[in-house]
């Protein structure tokens, strides 16, 4: 069912602390750790707490939680000092555009000159 945990989501597991994180902020809706792989100086993962598959599904089900993902993934650029000097926020939505885990989840990532148009 929609939002509700999946046993073989690794960030569903993270959540539930079944599986280590940096965890670098933490609301009563998302959680935001460090990426395991960082592509940048900051790359840091916002995600709900509930389980969606992506980003388009979570605003459909829970729009006011993917709300709070935003406003998250905005304050952790502020605790990293990334705010002033700019960021990106991404959402990877379907393995053609390389999400490699289907629970929904923004990077923050900064720290370095963001190129345009990426890959």
């Amino acid at each position: 069912m929609a939002g509700e945990p999946q046993a073989d989501c690794l960030f569903c597991k993270i959540v539930a602390k079944e599986v280590p994180a940096t965890v670098v902020r933490e609301t009563a809706t998302t959680l935001a750790f460090r990426d395991i792989n960082p592509q940048a100086p900051t790359h840091v993962l916002v995600i709900p707490k509930s389980h969606h598959p992506d980003a388009g599904s979570l605003a459909a089900a829970e729009p006011e939680v993917a709300a709070d993902v935003l406003r998250e993934a905005g304050l952790v650029a502020v605790d990293e000092k990334i705010a002033d000097t700019g960021y990106r926020i991404v959402f990877n939505t379907g393995s053609g555009a390389g999400q490699t885990v289907f629970h929904a989840h923004a990077h923050v990532l900064g720290g370095r000159g963001l190129n345009w148009p990426p890959g």
